[in-house]
């Protein structure tokens, strides 16, 4: 087991999960547009058998997808972070950076800034080599969030293997971040 050490942005705190987290959790994920560009909303029960994954992971490992509270406000308001994703994609294995914040914290750069802190994490303290995220071709907002912090698409866009064939949001694209490029940012 390892210790889940908390860290800040300017207005964020990244951190464990607690469980008064579980009840905003499954309203984030119940909400149809946080859910859009996902293929159905999640129940309360899938929402916590998902936070268990992500707690028990955090547990394990000592990071992963941290809950995201505002310093001067609310208490949960999604999560970023990174994680493993499965091995059916074609980017495996491979760290993958992520965020889902309710839509009322939409809009003000939170997910840049706490996804910016996740990075620093990402390279400084477990020195990884690189980070890469994914999303459903379609969704413009977390596009320009991979942007924003400096990840980059090589047109290494792929069809989702767990969507049906057809589905509209089975194509999906890849951005990457290397350390290095990350490091030359950061002068």
């Amino acid at each position: 087991m390892s210790e889940i050490l908390p860290f800040e942005s300017d207005r964020l705190l990244l951190r464990a999960w607690r469980d008064q987290d579980l009840p905003a959790f499954a309203a984030l994920n119940a909400d149809p547009q946080v859910m859009r560009y996902f293929p159905a909303p999640l129940t309360a029960e899938q929402s916590y058998a998902q936070a268990d994954k992500i707690r028990q992971f955090m547990q394990q490992n000592g990071w992963g997808l941290w809950a995201v509270e505002e310093k001067d406000g609310a208490p949960f308001i999604g999560f970023v972070g990174l994680a493993i994703p499965a091995d059916d994609l074609p980017c495996s294995p491979c760290v993958e950076i992520g965020w889902r914040l309710t839509a009322a914290h939409w809009g003000k750069g939170y997910a840049s800034e706490a996804a910016r802190a996740a990075l620093r994490y990402a390279f400084e303290r477990l020195d990884l080599a690189e980070v890469v995220s994914f999303t459903a071709e379609s969704n413009e907002p977390s596009r320009r969030v991979m942007e924003r912090i400096g990840m980059t698409s090589r047109d290494e866009n792929f069809l989702h293997p767990r969507l049906p064939q057809g589905h509209p949001l089975q194509k999906h694209v890849l951005y990457r971040l290397a350390q290095q490029s990350w490091r030359e940012q950061q002068c």
